[in-house]
């Protein structure tokens, strides 16, 4: 027989059992909502987190201190399996669709991982993979500006922040060139695999643990989609060339920002006024706007900026401190982005992205300052 102790005993060893098993059940669960949502070949793309129409590739911050986004990006986990490389892509051609997609890779490389080799190359990749996926545009140069015309936003934080302005060496040019040829060519940067996004690590986008982490090069984290539509079978799209002319892309084409006030179409019904600036354009949506500041507080010009965006999901301000220097419209000319001195956009999760001209604002931290000539 059993005695008293003996069945507090068994009492004890069956309750902590199925403690233990309701612990491991809430711990499989918790994984499993941590888990990105896998997706099919019925998918549609418009449903996928970090779609192209929703936020920029790097800086969807959320508002986050650097430190902070450091360590939820820490806590997210790398992909444990195998990543495999993407297939080769191939630009036979010798003409002028190869130059303009050579210049656009060597731009791009430059402008979003400085002078690393590694760097370049996964962002190369990166621009390469999207080309081939059915959610991007269809030419190199197509997908570098994809958005940069919108007043909504653009994919590359360099094409609409004010850093087109930048100046690159020669030298350094010679050598994006070189490994933009031979990504062209065929060569591919395995490390990234499939990645068709990718952010510092300093950023936390709102998508950011919903895709699938596949490594890290230098301060960049790179992700694909999960299931189908982060495949090579989803990369179908052939390149059928057309790339359109970067100098028309980057707003190259425009006329020097004019000495004398620009014209201005006349302000939707219902513009808000705002304490920290007057309103120059805003499109018919109100996602897009033009603003003369009238100081140089940060704290006055985000006001403003979220003032004229209201509750819209998706919207873009940018302020300029010097009446001359606004554009009428976009797309943003090159002198325009030069003299940009506020950028704010909102994606549709509610992250924020905000920039300063750190040469006009006091006090912004460095990693919130707008790239400027070198």
């Amino acid at each position: 027989m059993i005695g008293a102790r003996g069945r507090v005993s068994s009492i004890l060893a069956v309750c902590v059992a199925l403690l233990v098993a309701i612990a491991t059940a809430m711990t499989l669960v918790a994984a499993e909502q941590a888990r990105p949502v896998i997706t099919s070949p019925d998918t549609p793309i418009s449903a996928l987190p970090g779609q192209p129409g929703e936020a920029p590739v790097l800086a969807d911050i959320q508002g986050l201190p650097a430190d902070e986004a450091r360590k939820r990006n820490a806590a997210d986990p790398f992909f444990p399996g195998t990543v495999q490389p993407a297939p080769p892509f191939r630009l036979t051609t010798m003409g002028s669709d190869f130059d303009r997609a050579r210049e656009c890779l060597a731009l791009a490389a430059m402008a979003e991982a400085g002078p690393s080799d590694d760097g370049q190359r996964a962002v190369m990749q990166v621009i390469l993979n999207r080309v081939r996926h059915p959610a991007f545009a269809k030419t190199i140069c197509g997908v570098v500006f994809e958005g940069a015309d919108r007043s909504t936003g653009c994919q590359f934080t360099f094409t609409c922040d004010g850093s087109l302005t930048r100046q690159y060496s020669q030298i350094a040019w010679d050598r994006a060139r070189a490994r933009a040829t031979a990504m062209l060519r065929g060569q591919v940067f395995a490390k990234v695999g499939n990645a068709t996004h990718y952010h510092t690590d300093w950023v936390y986008p709102y998508w950011s643990p919903q895709l699938v982490k596949l490594t890290q090069v230098d301060t960049h984290l790179f992700f694909r989609w999960p299931g189908y539509w982060g495949t090579p079978a989803a990369m179908r799209i052939a390149y059928r060339g057309a790339e359109p002319d970067m100098a028309g892309l980057a707003g190259g084409g425009e006329s020097p920002v004019p000495a004398s006030l620009p014209s201005f179409a006349p302000l939707p019904p219902g513009t808000p006024k705002v304490a920290g600036g007057e309103v120059k354009v805003r499109d018919a949506s109100g996602r897009g706007n033009f603003l003369l500041l009238s100081s140089s507080d940060p704290e006055q010009a985000v006001a403003g900026a979220r003032k004229l965006c209201g509750t819209a999901p998706t919207c873009r301000v940018l302020g300029w401190l010097e009446a001359t220097a606004i554009p009428a419209r976009f797309p943003i000319p090159p002198a325009s982005r030069a003299a940009l001195a506020f950028s704010f956009s909102r994606d549709p999760s509610g992250a924020e992205i905000v920039l300063y001209d750190c040469r006009s604002f006091a006090g912004i931290a460095p990693d919130r300052c707008i790239p400027r000539m070198r």
